[in-house]
């Protein structure tokens, strides 16, 4: 597969790499940060009534001390769509003073 010269690119050249197939559906992990717990409660609610993103974590980072918002997106592994996915998270992070920080994948375990 070719993927474009970008970091979604390469993120996703390597999960290729390591066998996951990236034509099926996956668990999608977006994580957007925040300095305040508050402003991290808040986007999670938001994005938790959302139909894209019902299932959202709130952690807070033990060496930086930033909160945490994984937000799992259940989707085929596009290019395109991760990119334009992650947009629309930090669209809505934003007004919440939060910002992105990119996003995993776990392969699913067989």
């Amino acid at each position: 597969m070719h993927f474009p010269d970008d970091e979604n690119g390469q993120l996703l050249a390597e999960i290729a790499d390591a066998g996951v197939d990236l034509t099926s559906m996956q668990t999608i992990d977006f994580y957007i940060l925040f300095e305040q717990k508050p402003e991290a409660e808040k986007f999670a609610e938001a994005i938790t009534s959302d139909e894209l993103a019902p299932s959202t974590e709130l952690a807070k980072c033990p060496d930086t001390g930033v909160w945490e918002v994984i937000t799992r997106v259940k989707m085929v592994p596009d290019h395109s769509l991760l990119s334009q996915t992650e947009q629309y998270l930090e669209s809505i992070a934003n007004s919440h003073n939060g910002y992105g920080d990119g996003w995993g994948l776990m392969a699913e375990e067989e």
